[in-house]
């Protein structure tokens, strides 16, 4: 019956407040028509409680929804995932606030409510959305305790909310702890469980990397013992493409074994690799890992592969050695495949190659002549070149001369296999900057390059990159500087922009160390943790006991921290306090078997002058306390001031 009265308008205004803030954070995500449905319902219901009006009826109430459902469809093709979901639920929680006409309704609000706070995970999980969460949170407790008080003071219900989440954080940190870690993503439905990962693909076309380099998302961050390499040698390895169809380049022939087919040789260079899920297997190492990589593979064209995709944020400690030598046994299978070009493609650059190969059959020869004769086209590295054609690599040679890394790697590897000589295409990234904050490597999606492979017999394969010959900046200084259509790049890779980055490279150390060290807790740094405290090996046994003694021991702090509190704050206690050690100084303190109607009565004996307010005192708190209605806040300050009032002779 209690939850079926009519909310006050300050119950009203709180749970408005939670669902805006709830709901905020989810517009990066959610279409950009149900955002503007959703603050629309908010704001009528402001409305409506603004102007003391009625909630709509339910028929028009049920069509919104049928509508919204229906947009919900026609907007991601299903109802069943993440996506649509949160989607859905968005609009229920509007829907169900502007319905609202009890207290039972404000409540079922504040559960979904807290549900889509939650849901805020699925997308990602950095320090930033935490902060978000906590604060609707915050609020949205504090609208579930003012429909049990709507008389409280704002500020003391915010304390109260407050209190209780800080209450909390004790046994989050023991379940985050003892909790057995699922490796994962939050939302596990086949069809977008991996939605929205950004990063490399398998194949390229002309355009498809120039669109990463519109992206300043990270795609990986790299710790070092020690020095980094220098830009030159910050190749990060990704797919490599042999196959040519006279558009698209994709994987060839490769094998995938346990260990490398290579001796590792010069220098090495240490590091910790951090890589953001991109839901492929390969992992971006630096040229050439060595061996015994836990959960690792090494592929034949040199790859350093995951054995599973990369769906989640995974950290690998790795050794490279970029100066090793590679290739020099290649099977006859792979350096055919990389000779092997379309028959009627590319017409004009086929007449190049052919040029450059004349009178020689070396390959280091052709190599270098090749190279000239491109530096000396006059080509011109843009993150926006034009669209190209069937012969896309003779447009770019000979029309356009504008073009991104993939445009230049893919006319240099079609004018090495025209001239006989094997070559391929390698993707991954080139560069990255040091975060001065933390010291770490961050290397981001616009530094997303290609570049080519080149097989000599005497030497194996070598890294060629045809890029360095018109925009030398782009490897030894980043994409930034070797572009000058300034307006096409990310807002903070312009030039003039120091104190953003300064601002980004702080946010970016400070999530840097949340990912190592929470979103980072994963099964192994979990065993690794109870078996430094005493527990080799622990089953789900162990961690349930754990859990169990862990969690009553903190009850019981937790009951004996609030029996104090309630009896050390509580305004009616505290009052009482103050009376009874008012008559302690007048020689009259109150035995501790005596209750207060008994306390009373003996007062009024003592001092019978003063017999009326001292009875009225003391049968004023036993109501209050001992009553069947909650103590109400007027009357307690009211007996308080009747307190402070008395005067004994």
């Amino acid at each position: 019956m209690r939850d079926a009265r009519s909310p006050a308008p300050a119950q009203f205004g709180w749970l408005l407040a939670a669902v805006a803030a709830t709901l905020a954070p989810h517009a990066m995500e959610l279409p950009y028509w149900l955002v503007i449905l959703c603050a629309g319902l908010i704001a009528i219901r402001g409305a409506l409680l603004w102007r003391r009006g009625t909630p709509p009826r339910q028929l028009l109430i049920l069509l919104v929804a049928v509508a919204a459902g229906i947009g919900v469809r026609f907007e991601f093709g299903h109802f069943f995932g993440k996506d649509p979901g949160v989607a859905l639920l968005a609009v229920l929680l509007c829907l169900k606030l502007l319905e609202s006409r009890n207290t039972r309704d404000l409540r079922a609000a504040v559960l979904l409510a807290y549900f889509l706070q939650l849901g805020l995970f699925f997308y990602n999980q950095t320090p930033g959305i935490a902060a978000l969460a906590l604060a609707g949170s915050l609020l949205t407790t504090t609208s579930l305790l003012s429909l049990e008080d709507a008389a409280a003071r704002p500020a003391a219900q915010l304390r109260a909310s407050a209190l209780l989440l800080a209450q909390g954080l004790p046994f989050m940190l023991v379940l985050f702890v003892l909790f057995p870690r699922v490796q994962g993503p939050l939302w596990g439905l086949p069809t977008d469980a991996y939605s929205g990962m950004t990063g490399l693909s398998d194949t390229m076309t002309p355009g498809s990397i120039s669109q990463l380099g519109l992206s300043d998302a990270i795609a990986f961050r790299a710790e070092f013992n020690g020095a980094p390499p220098p830009p030159s040698r910050r190749y990060w390895r990704g797919p490599v493409l042999t196959r040519y169809d006279g558009r698209s380049w994709r994987p060839g022939f490769s094998t995938i074994a346990a260990a490398p087919r290579y001796q590792p040789s010069g220098r090495a260079y240490e590091y910790r690799l951090t890589l953001e899920p991109h839901n492929q297997p390969w992992l971006l190492a630096l040229d050439f890992p060595a061996a015994n990589i836990p959960k690792a593979r090494y592929a034949g064209d040199y790859r350093l592969l995951a054995e599973q995709p990369v769906r989640a944020r995974t950290r690998f400690d790795l050794r490279s050695y970029p100066a090793t030598a590679v290739g020099k046994d290649e099977s006859t299978i792979v350096l055919a495949e990389a000779r092997r070009l379309p028959a009627n493609f590319n017409p004009r650059s086929t007449a190049l190659a052919h040029e450059i190969a004349a009178g020689t059959s070396d390959p280091a020869t052709i190599l270098a002549r090749a190279l000239e004769r491109m530096r000396g086209m006059d080509l011109t590295y843009t993150l926006s070149p034009p669209l190209l054609g069937t012969h896309s690599v003779d447009e770019f040679l000979f029309d356009t001369r504008q073009g991104f890394c993939e445009h230049f790697a893919s006319a240099f590897v079609f004018l090495m296999r025209a001239a006989g000589v094997p070559a391929r295409v390698v993707t991954g990234y080139q560069g990255g900057e040091i975060n001065p904050v933390d010291g770490s490597l961050v290397v981001r999606q616009s530094d997303a390059h290609a570049w080519a492979e080149v097989w000599l017999a005497e030497r194996g394969w070598i890294r060629v990159d045809p890029t360095a010959l018109s925009a030398p900046a782009r490897i030894e200084s980043g994409l930034s500087a070797a572009l000058q259509d300034w307006d096409a790049l990310p807002l903070l890779r312009r030039p003039g922009m120091d104190w953003l980055r300064d601002v980004r490279y702080r946010w970016e150390a400070l999530s840097n160390t949340w990912n190592q060290w929470v979103l980072g807790y994963n099964p192994e740094r979990q065993r690794d943790l109870l078996e430094r405290i005493g527990f080799p090996q622990p089953d789900w046994r162990t961690l349930a006991m754990l859990l169990g003694i862990s969690a009553a021991g903190l009850m019981m702090m937790l009951l004996a921290w609030a029996f104090a509190q309630r009896h050390r704050h509580d305004p009616l206690d505290a009052a009482w306090a103050r009376f009874s050690g008012k008559l302690a100084r007048h020689g009259a303190a109150r035995h501790p078997w005596e209750g207060p109607l008994d306390y009373g009565k003996r007062l009024a004996m003592t001092f019978p002058e003063h017999a009326e307010p001292l009875r009225s005192i003391s049968e004023g708190y036993a109501n209050l306390r001992y009553g069947a209605e909650p103590a109400n806040p007027h009357r307690v300050r009211l007996l308080a001031r009747s307190i402070r009032r008395l005067k004994l002779k």
